[in-house]
């Protein structure tokens, strides 16, 4: 069985760690522990009859309008998709009609998957990853105005002007480290004219408050895309479902490339509840903020392991050992699973991925590294 280029491969794991697939407590996937939602399982019971035995209206004007006032838009700019990975699909076959797109690394790798299928002209600019470990600031002092700060945006500052033949990929929060660049920093390429193509994934893990999303001006500039997934905040992994805010035109001339039905009618109707339940969404907002910094402060009292939280669901750690390595004990002699980064350009075998999980998968994760990593100060 080939090595997964995603997290979240049970199968693959399970087969490493000599288990069966449930027995796994998995860190690779950057999913929240604390779903799905109670309101989204007592939906799909009492649907699951009819939403198995129909076709979806293959307009999805109910989970369309569901999504659209969810952000203050008409539901014409909303376009649902199969995860958020089918609609990067057709954002690359568009990005393949410019003359370069800018590709900041590392990055997801579906990106680089989906931009290679429709041959688009890729140019790399890597980020300065290792001042992230390397500055001895704390992460809000990282975001706050610093050296580093200074750096990353002008990973986006800096970049040739956008004309209005080129393009631009950009995952905020960053995976795999979490940084949050400012949504001003995105306004400055959008003003250039070229095609900016930014995937919030992960933006729902902040507060409102603390959001940093570009949705607000999708109708003022016809070249922004944004994806939104519901999978990760939600824990719906399963269903996939994602979703594109765009301009009406080009909302049509995706519908014109893919099949017809493409999101199944559990997943919409999962979504049409999900997006509702306040209480459930407050609850994660409750519950991240805590469990990240004690998972952080944990790995920090670990010699041989360096953490950026950043401000998401996940963690990048940096290991003065070999991370595959680190992978595989952890499995066979624990049954937990994290995320190697080789999949990530620019990072290799010195990184890993963690999801935030509940407190008490926390500590069963820094137990296990503890048994294989000095506590800092020990001889």
């Amino acid at each position: 069985m080939l090595r997964p280029k995603h997290g979240g491969n049970l199968s693959w794991a399970a087969a490493v760690a000599g288990c069966e697939p449930q027995e796994l407590l998995d860190f690779s996937a950057s999913i929240s522990p604390l779903g799905p939602p109670a309101s989204v399982l007592q939906a799909l019971h009492d649907n699951l009859a009819v939403l198995l035995s129909a076709y979806p209206n293959p307009d999805y004007g109910s989970l369309r309008s569901c999504l659209a006032d969810y952000h203050g838009l008409e539901s014409e700019w909303v376009l649902p998709g199969n995860g958020a990975a089918e609609l990067l699909t057709w954002a690359a076959r568009d990005l393949a009609g410019c003359d370069r797109v800018y590709f900041l690394t590392p990055g997801f790798g579906d990106y680089g998957r989906s931009l290679r299928a429709f041959g688009a002209k890729v140019e790399h600019r890597p980020l300065a990853v290792d001042s992230l470990f390397d500055s001895g600031l704390s992460d809000l002092e990282v975001r706050a105005g610093t050296d580093v700060a200074a750096n990353w945006g002008d990973a986006i500052a800096t970049l040739p002007p956008l004309g209005p033949q080129d393009g631009m990929v950009l995952n905020n929060p960053h995976n795999p480290t979490g940084y949050l660049w400012g949504a001003e920093v995105v306004r400055s390429r959008l003003d250039q004219g070229g095609l900016v193509v930014v995937d919030e994934a992960f933006m729902d893990f902040l507060p409102p408050e603390q959001q940093q999303s570009v949705v607000g001006w999708v109708q003022a500039f016809p070249n922004l895309v944004v994806l939104r997934s519901l999978t990760k905040f939600y824990s719906l992994a399963g269903l996939r479902l994602g979703y594109a805010l765009l301009h009406p035109q080009r909302a049509e001339r995706w519908q014109q490339w893919r099949d017809p039905w493409p999101v199944n009618g559990l997943a919409a109707i999962a979504a049409e509840v999900a997006l509702k339940d306040l209480a459930f969404q407050q609850q994660t907002w409750d519950w991240l903020p805590a469990a990240r910094q004690v998972l952080v402060s944990g790995l920090r009292d670990l010699a041989g392991l360096e953490v950026y939280s950043g401000c998401a669901n996940f963690l990048l750690v940096r290991s003065r050992h070999s991370c595959v390595q680190l992978q595989r004990q952890l499995l066979q002699r624990d049954q937990i699973l994290i995320r190697d980064c080789l999949s990530f350009e620019g990072l290799g075998d010195r990184f890993f991925r963690i999801a935030v999980r509940r407190p008490e998968e926390n500590q069963r994760l820094l137990t296990a590294l503890g048994n294989r990593f000095s506590a800092v100060g020990s001889p």
